[in-house]
């Protein structure tokens, strides 16, 4: 950087932000016509199906499980939870949990590795699927906690709004310094760089957002796209259940769920570290647009406040300042609608962009290393 020139330090901080103005203005606009699946009854006459994969979950399956038993709005429900070769008791603790409730269903599967070409997510929901009779299905996981009319609410706005598929975007729960830092993310990811106008009006597969955490999905469209059979091999598998839908000319949205659902994905910095760097490998696509991103996300979001601040002369500050003040504003938005914490984590905007540049830097290195692992297999 020291081999700069100022003009040059001083283009570098306006480009990146304005291009953070930009992502921000587009937030704003997203937050305006963003579905948000209200917490209030919504009775729902039609068959439903909440499919929940669980591995090792025996420390967090316990809330999830009350939560989706009571679920209310719905007239005929049905639950089927997947005991996918667990180690740590959680069939036990699944057991435990229901009691004797006439509407779960449990399946006890191996510990074997999924078949050729399937990896353990998309193999564990296609086994639920399969056993699944509701004309909706609902796939949670295991660490979700719901509000007692989530899946009403958002089954009645799927219905309403002649979609095939609607993504809940739960609360993401940030306790230590590595969540706080990484999981407000989560949702700032699609708000600030998803034009969700045109990915409506459009239907481009590549315009998609989801998260597989809370996915409510028309069973008959679902099974017309191929299910998880059409996205078997991917580690994005939420994503890609809805590109293969609107493949199929079916309509799949996201939605801001802060409102009715909750989850820590992740406890700690060894998890963030492990649970992020399997995968973020795949969120480009390929290593060319994985690097391209890691320097664009670093260029608009970390580069202008920090040139800004060592810069000399007064414009160049007045930019870094106006590029890292954009960045905190964006942050702003999301958590307040998605119900996250605000202050002062909206504050570390650069740190946050930064970390997921190295994460996604690690997840590249530990794909070409074949170092990938998630709760005791190996992926490919």
């Amino acid at each position: 950087m020291r081999l700069m020139t100022p003009q040059a330090r001083h283009a570098v901080v306006r480009a990146g932000a304005l291009a953070c103005i930009a992502l921000t203005a587009n937030s704003a606009v997203n937050l305006r016509v963003a579905r948000r699946p209200a917490a209030r009854a919504s009775q729902v006459r039609e068959r439903v199906s909440i499919l929940i994969p669980a591995r090792n979950e025996a420390h967090r399956i316990t809330p999830t499980l009350k939560s989706v038993l009571a679920q209310e709005g719905l007239d005929d429900l049905q639950v089927i939870v997947l005991d996918d070769g667990s180690t740590d008791g959680t069939a036990d603790v699944i057991r435990h949990a229901i009691g004797t409730d006439p509407r779960v269903k449990i399946l006890d599967g191996d510990d074997n590795p999924p078949p050729q070409g399937w990896l353990g997510k998309p193999w564990a929901c296609h086994r639920l699927s399969q056993e699944a009779t509701g004309s909706v299905l609902v796939f949670i996981d295991a660490d979700v906690v719901l509000h007692p009319h989530a899946v009403a609410s958002a089954v009645h706005m799927l219905r309403r709004d002649r979609l095939q598929l609607l993504s809940p975007y739960p609360r993401q729960i940030a306790q230590t310094p590595a969540e706080r830092i990484t999981q407000p993310l989560v949702t700032w990811s699609w708000l600030s760089t998803l034009p969700l106008l045109l990915a409506e009006r459009s239907g481009i597969p590549q315009l998609s957002a989801a998260i597989g955490q809370f996915l409510v999905v028309d069973a008959v469209a679902y099974r017309a796209s191929g299910g998880h059979t059409a996205v078997a091999g991917e580690i994005i598998e939420d994503a890609g259940v809805v590109r293969a839908l609107k493949r199929n000319g079916f309509r799949g949205m996201p939605a801001l769920g802060g409102q009715i659902a909750a989850c820590r994905m992740y406890d700690g910095a060894s998890e963030v570290y492990h649970g992020y760097t399997k995968s973020l490998w795949a969120v480009f696509g390929n290593t060319p647009s994985a690097l391209g991103g890691m320097a664009l996300m670093s260029f608009i979001y970390v580069v202008p406040p920090i040139l800004g601040l060592t810069a000399k002369d007064r414009s160049t500050k007045v930019w870094g300042a106006v590029g890292y003040g954009a960045g905190v504003a964006g942050r702003v938005m999301t958590s307040r609608a998605s119900g996250e914490r605000t202050w002062p984590d909206a504050l570390t905007q650069p740190l946050s962009a930064g970390t997921f540049a190295v994460l996604t830097g690690a997840s590249l290195l530990r794909k070409r290393r074949g170092a990938l692992h998630w709760k005791g297999r190996t992926l490919p």
